[in-house]
């Protein structure tokens, strides 16, 4: 399967117009390689420490700093821990000889931080500087600890902090303020390396070891199934594409509908961002490996969407002729089809169809909103007569108290507060009849702008066939 892999990567990486990530690059933003084993970086800081015997402190710093930029993409464990804090220790000597204390006690607190019970052999070092690093001790045991929660999908999972072992999840540890690099580890799978800048009172950190576990750069970058659904695999390889920064994820394989049935290299375009399956063919395979031009037909269609022959593209509603069918005639429970997972949510099931169906059956957004502004346009104007109504009684009342001039006694307060009424009222019904008058009109046309609901869609029907038998889907509305 990798070679396969390697030949379609490698077509579309000599493709013109075409940005593909290459296997270095792959590997420098998940996996950062080293340049150098334990042994060369063992023989630099032995030249390091010459250069400081010889008190050339900015050689020596400059060798220490270029082995602790390899330590750390050594793999974690003992051995990693012991040289770094063989690096720290000896930059902490040549610091300090070099008038710089601020930089030395900086690099004994790298190794105090995690190891705060550690201690100078006397045989080795001076008591000047034992004296300095158990300065550093005290302080650090006085300053305030922040705590880091660390949880992972994986149980048991071993947590590494600048490559020292400090114990399995979950794991609630209290460290120093300042940057830490983390790895999680359970058996065979290893987490992205993380830059952890512990500041706040309480960080919590939650791995997703089940997904990152399952990536690998050896022999070639591949993503592990899981055994579920191949929409689940799929899932996890638009997360991996939105960890790698990239626009679109191209998923290669190498399937069999059964045991008996005839090998596919199966390519799936999917788009990062919003997670779609854009395009997906596979052409039938003839011994251990495609052909150059089935090869060629597939690139040309991961990169046009073209699908010359003798490349098969599913229908949207059909089965692929290289997706595993059952051995009975059951139908597919929700079991079969994979389990729902949290971290890496299935986006290509078909809670899409669900979904598009139930936007189906309810009216558009913007033909409720005309519903709303009528219905209270209308409501409005029916307060506006029923005020209207209750205006007219007090008018009513009101004439019949005028004098004979047609005026209002100004000792006649029962009448002056007709008045003020009737005044109040006439105020609120102008507004009640512009304001329903202004929804209605924008109700109505509101209503006539919104889309009407569109018709159902056609009933299909689509068949597959296998070896195993034969199988009909039936897609509508009734």
């Amino acid at each position: 399967m990798s070679n396969q892999a390697k030949a379609v990567h490698g077509a579309l990486f000599n493709r013109q117009g075409q940005e593909v990530l290459s296997l270095a690059e792959f590997s420098e933003r998940l996996f950062p390689p080293p340049t150098q084993n334990a042994e060369d970086i063992q023989r630099q800081l032995d030249a390091a420490q010459n250069q400081f015997y010889e008190a050339r402190h900015s050689r020596a710093e400059q060798l220490l700093d270029s082995a602790l930029q390899e330590i750390s993409r050594l793999p974690v464990g003992a051995s990693r821990w012991q040289i770094y804090t063989q690096a720290q220790f000896l930059h902490a000597l040549n610091y300090r000889a070099a008038g710089k204390l601020r930089e030395s006690d900086a690099a004994f607190r790298s190794v105090l931080r995690l190891e705060p019970q550690h201690t100078l052999d006397a045989s080795l070092y001076a008591p000047s500087i034992r004296q300095a690093f158990e300065k550093v001790k005290g302080e650090l045991a006085r300053t305030k600890k922040m705590k880091l929660a660390v949880k992972s999908t994986l149980p048991a999972s071993d947590v590494y902090l600048d490559g020292l072992k400090a114990g399995q999840t979950p794991l609630t540890l209290e460290l120093l303020p300042g940057v830490y690099e983390l790895t999680i580890v359970k058996d065979s799978a290893v987490s992205f390396p993380r830059r952890l800048h512990i500041q706040s009172p309480e960080t919590p950190i939650f791995v997703d070891l089940a997904y990152e576990g399952s990536v690998s750069d050896r022999p070639f970058p591949c993503l592990a199934s899981t055994g579920q659904s191949d929409e689940h695999t799929l899932s996890h390889a638009v997360r991996l594409g939105g960890t790698l920064g990239v626009e679109e994820v191209i998923v290669v394989r190498l399937e069999r509908s059964s045991n008996r049935g005839p090998k596919w290299l199966a390519a799936t375009v999917l788009h990062v961002e919003g997670g779609q399956k854009l395009r997906e063919g596979g052409l039938k395979v003839q011994g251990l490996e495609a052909s150059p031009e089935s090869l060629s037909a597939l690139v040309d269609f991961v990169t046009t969407g073209k699908a010359p022959p003798p490349l098969v593209v599913p229908s949207p509603q059909g089965t692929a002729p290289w997706t595993r069918l059952p051995a009975t005639d059951a139908p597919l429970s929700n079991a079969s089809r994979g389990d729902f997972d949290v971290s890496a949510p299935n986006r290509f099931s078909e809670d899409g169809l669900l979904s598009e169906s139930a936007q189906r059956s309810r009216p558009p957004a913007l033909r409720k909103a005309s519903y709303a502004v009528l219905g209270g346009g209308a409501a409005a104007l029916a307060a506006a007569g029923i005020l209207r109504l209750m205006a007219q009684k007090d008018l009513d009342t009101l004439q019949k108290r005028l004098n004979a001039r047609g005026r209002i006694d100004a000792s006649d307060t029962e009448s002056l507060a007709l008045r003020n009424s009737l005044s109040s009222k006439n105020t609120l019904l102008t507004g009640l009849l512009i304001g329903s008058g202004a929804a209605l009109t924008t109700g109505a046309v509101l209503f006539l702008v919104s889309p009407p609901r569109p018709a159902p869609p056609p009933v299909s029907l689509d068949v597959s066939v296998a070896p195993e038998g034969a199988s009909a889907n039936l897609l509508g509305r009734f």
